[in-house]
């Protein structure tokens, strides 16, 4: 098989969105059109006992909620897709950019009843700057909501991104009619079981009688012929570059227009694209297997309490048992246990390709940000983005005799990500940091259901963290309003109370430079 045989019919993508825009239930859609499922089940599904698939953490599942990334693999019309369905709440955010990095399309969920929301907006800035082409699908016409030309004025006014809507919505809420294709010349009908009935329809002139009613007709030909004239031209190459979107509407609940766009997705979206690294950049037709790991997630089966890095593989051929070099120590492991994802159901594989995600068993070897390589130890992708907390706690046992479990719950999750962790000089006094009060949450409740530990978590007054760039501090220059901690990768940092204790600091040591942690290392 040649390379471009394995290459092209690759396809890697992750949904972005606002909390509650419909992510999820799209996302189990797309596996039911690709045999995955039988029916699909919804994040609505918890009070019938349905999950989403994606939704595999027993805090998603009791809440109806996603907190972390999860990966899906399956096959439509011949192509491997392979799906990273990510967290809507910004409290995640972290775990949502480290995932962007793996990905060479997004698709954007936006509801059709709200607009563009704020986390939203968040994440389309990410996908702009990696340059990351975007296909985005509005949802939920089956309910009254913004007019769909005022929804595109809205993603080009607030996201600065050009529209292409490749299919058009007639009528909405209880008078949707279903939705023109603009490339198809084609109308599929909607009614109520969200099934769609495709007809011909050429707005031009001839026209099935059986689609619309001549009132409902003109008035989809004035705005298909409106968007024809002042809308913006398609351009594929546009759309590669991240600089236009083609828009699709549709309802993900009752699943009507989501092949449609499915089927345009396979055909929009990138194939497996190059990565930066310290040798230059690096293309899926590499010879040398090369990729880098952008997750780790324990205890994804608690039976076993295993870990599990997530790899993207950036080029040549992965093959379990091969042994690789990690970059980061130059020492050399054997992949002999190598997984493929649906949730958390994972199969062992035996060959991967770029662009696929495939998961390797970690006693403990792996960080964040790894790349892994065939030969090269010079090779390393670009660092992922990590971000400073805005919450403090300090955390410990409420049973001293449950330590052991303690420091290693502690230990797997800052390594996953969930957390960051710094410890004070002296007496190494735990303090947890967090980008939202729902990773406090969901930290201790795996804490409690996944190490058996109970924790008590006292809140600290701290709001701003800064790390020590250039010069010194004495260990014990904290006083009220900032305290001094070690990260994770020992490297001093000041939590201070609030923006006045900051600049008085600076203003009193200007011989120390602050910044962020701009990058994990």
């Amino acid at each position: 098989m040649s390379k471009n045989e394995t290459i092209l019919p690759r396809r890697t993508f992750a949904i972005i969105s606002h909390p509650d825009a419909g992510k999820t239930t799209l996302t189990e859609k797309f596996l039911h059109l690709g045999g995955m499922l039988r029916s699909a089940g919804t994040v609505k599904g918890k009070k019938t006992g349905k999950y989403a698939t994606s939704d595999w953490m027993e805090i998603e599942k009791q809440r109806g909620i996603s907190v972390t990334s999860s990966v899906i693999q399956f096959i439509y019309q011949d192509n491997m897709i392979n799906l990273l369905d990510t967290p809507g709440h910004e409290d995640f955010s972290e775990d949502t950019y480290r995932t962007l990095t793996a990905v060479d399309t997004a698709v954007m969920v936006i509801d059709g009843t709200k607009g563009i929301e704020e986390q939203t907006v968040k994440l389309f800035k990410v996908c702009k700057m990696r340059g990351i082409p975007i296909l985005t699908f509005i949802n939920k016409l089956d309910r009254e909501g913004k007019d769909p030309l005022e929804l595109l004025e809205e993603i080009e006014d607030v996201l600065g991104i050009e529209t292409y809507p490749v299919t058009w919505p007639s009528g909405m809420g209880k008078g949707f009619n279903g939705v023109y294709n603009r490339f198809e010349k084609r109308f599929e009908k909607y009614d109520e079981n969200g099934e769609g009935h495709m007809l011909p329809l050429d707005i031009d002139g001839e026209t099935n009688p059986d689609a619309l009613d001549e009132m409902a007709f003109e008035q989809l030909q004035e705005e298909v012929m409106l968007l024809e004239e002042a809308g913006d031209a398609f351009s594929k190459e546009k759309v590669a570059a991240g600089e236009l979107t083609p828009v699709f509407f549709g309802s993900a609940i009752t699943g009507f227009g989501v092949q449609s766009f499915l089927d345009a997705f396979i055909h929009l979206s990138n194939a497996p694209q190059p990565r930066n690294s310290t040798i230059g950049e690096i293309g899926p037709e590499h010879e040398e297997f090369s990729g880098f790991i952008f997750k780790i997630q324990a205890n994804m089966n608690p039976a076993h309490r295993d870990r599990i890095a997530f790899l993207r593989v950036c080029s040549g051929e992965f093959e379990r048992g091969m042994t690789v070099k990690l970059t980061r120590t130059g020492k050399a492991i054997k992949l002999s246990q190598s997984s493929q994802f649906f949730a958390a159901s994972r199969e062992t594989v035996d060959k991967a390709y770029p662009g696929d995600i495939i998961g390797i068993y970690d006693t403990g070897n792996y960080q964040i940000g790894d790349t892994l390589a065939a030969s090269n130890g010079e090779l390393q992708f670009e660092a992922l983005p990590t971000f400073p907390p805005e919450l403090f706690a300090k955390v410990y046992a409420k049973n001293a005799l449950k330590q052991k479990h303690f420091y290693k719950g502690i230990e797997q999750l800052v390594q996953e990500g969930a957390i960051q962790l710094y410890k004070t000089p002296f007496f190494e006094d735990y303090i947890i940091g967090a980008v939202g009060e729902l990773q406090f949450q969901v930290f201790e409740h795996r804490m409690n259901n996944e190490y058996n530990v109970n924790i008590v978590m006292e809140r600290q007054k701290y709001g701003i963290a800064k790390w020590i760039v250039d010069g010194e501090v004495k260990d014990n220059i904290s006083d009220s309003r900032k305290l001094l901690v070690k990260d994770q990768h020992e490297r001093s940092v000041l939590l201070f109370e609030n923006d006045f204790s900051l600049r008085w600091f600076e203003d009193k040591n200007p011989d120390i430079k602050l910044g962020g942690p701009e990058r994990i290392k």
